[in-house]
């Protein structure tokens, strides 16, 4: 199955009723950087994917077509962005920070496919993704320093994955970094060697996601955004009302009585099936 694809962008559904979405950048001849074009087509993309009910989207794959995942922004796009007055940059930079925020609220759960290098603005993306898993060839950077710029639009959701004192020691030098430091900050969560293993992986995590509850799976994921910040008087009446919810909607009715009966819940695809 197919969806809406445009010049920078790739969009397919798989899994069984089209349930994964598959979305690829497809500028790899600059490997896979921003521009306008590419960063309008993954927010309208993303936006139209969380209007989707649980039981039609359950996942959603966000890879890198060619040698690289993300490599930051276009240098022409970042030329001509020299050109604008302050108005106009912050129009530029409020478009991207919509974009961002369109995929870090996304309800189904995202996993980033990560092969090549993901730097600036690329980051960003492993930022607002729930699974990040990268071929332990890949590189990573917030580089944006290096031309005179920095890391501004994405480090409120940069900061929130891999905290201030990692954020502080690695904003301001751009030094490039391996897989390994990357997950040993947080941005990434597995590293495998090779890109078949890569897809392996990913398809291991799809799995995963397509055992669970439609609605749990996006209710645990949105928890961790819930409780940001609360206090905990606040964040114990939400959870406590957060979990009741759950445990009395059908769903969970209908996991716990598959788990009685030792049988796969209606949710949960036939093994081999697509």
């Amino acid at each position: 199955m197919t969806g809406p694809t445009s010049t920078s962008l790739d969009v397919r559904r798989t899994g069984p009723g089209g349930v994964v979405a598959r979305v690829t950048l497809t500028r790899p001849d600059v490997h896979n950087a921003f521009d306008a074009g590419l960063i309008a087509d993954l927010r309208t993309t993303f936006a139209g994917l969380a209007r989707e009910e649980p039981s039609r989207l359950r996942a959603v794959v966000l890879a890198g077509a060619g040698p690289s995942f993300c490599a930051g922004a276009d240098l022409d796009w970042m030329r001509a962005a020299m050109a604008l007055d302050t108005e106009g940059n912050e129009q530029d930079a409020m478009a991207m920070a919509d974009m961002f925020e369109t995929i870090d609220t996304c309800p189904a759960p995202v996993i980033a496919r990560v092969h090549g290098a993901a730097l600036g603005g690329g980051m960003g993306l492993l930022a607002v993704a729930d699974i990040v898993i990268a071929e332990s060839g890949a590189r990573f950077g917030f580089t944006e320093t290096r031309l005179g710029i920095l890391p501004s639009v994405i480090s409120p959701f940069v900061v929130a994955k891999i905290g201030e004192s990692n954020a502080r020691a690695l904003f301001p030098g751009g030094r490039r970094f391996d897989a390994t430091r990357a997950a040993r900050i947080g941005l990434v969560h597995e590293i495998v060697e090779g890109e078949a293993a890569l897809d392996d992986a990913v398809e291991t995590a799809v799995a995963d996601l397509l055992a669970a509850g439609p609605t749990a799976a996006r209710a645990a994921k949105a928890i961790v955004r819930e409780i940001r910040g609360l206090g905990h008087g606040s964040a114990k009446w939400h959870t406590a009302r957060v979990i009741a919810r759950q445990r009395t909607s059908d769903e969970a009715q209908e996991g716990f009585r598959a788990f009685a009966e030792k049988r796969r819940p209606a949710w949960a695809p036939d093994e081999g099936r697509d």
